[in-house]
């Protein structure tokens, strides 16, 4: 679904997935060299006890990135994600743009390999690898 209106206006953001309605909700857009890049920007329900982006909200950010980076060869089928490591490298403040890009290392057939990094207003927040493995819906 295309955002209307707003920060993120033109971008796309998935609406079929509750708990990343309610985590973000996160944004993508495909950038003109053909990468994908996904966003959105951090509220005081991102943080932790200590004022900084909880490390739940950069894993679940990293998971819809995920998707987002392997989109094309994704080419639409379901997926799940398989595996997901990451590491933290730097807090994220209150108000700070959050944005996702990588590549995928390795695509082709039913499993696709990605990895990444997010940042927070520019500055490396956490760097990630993943699994992604299409299916068939069973009838």
């Amino acid at each position: 679904m295309q955002a209307n209106e707003g920060e993120y206006a033109g971008w796309y953001h998935w609406n079929h997935d509750p708990f990343e309605t309610r985590s973000g909700p996160f944004f993508m857009r495909q950038e003109d060299d053909g990468t994908y890049l996904s966003a959105f920007r951090a509220e005081e329900k991102h943080m932790n006890g200590a004022g900084s982006m909880h490390g739940g909200c950069l894993m679940t950010f990293a998971d819809f990135a995920l998707f987002a980076i392997a989109t094309d060869e994704l080419e639409g089928a379901n997926a799940v994600t398989l595996n997901l490591s990451g590491d933290f490298l730097g807090g994220v403040a209150p108000g700070a743009l959050v944005e996702a890009r990588g590549e995928v290392t390795r695509g082709g057939g039913k499993t696709i390999f990605v990895r990444g990094l997010i940042t927070g207003d520019g500055k490396p927040a956490f760097s990630f690898t993943g699994i992604i493995r299409k299916f068939s819906p069973r009838p």
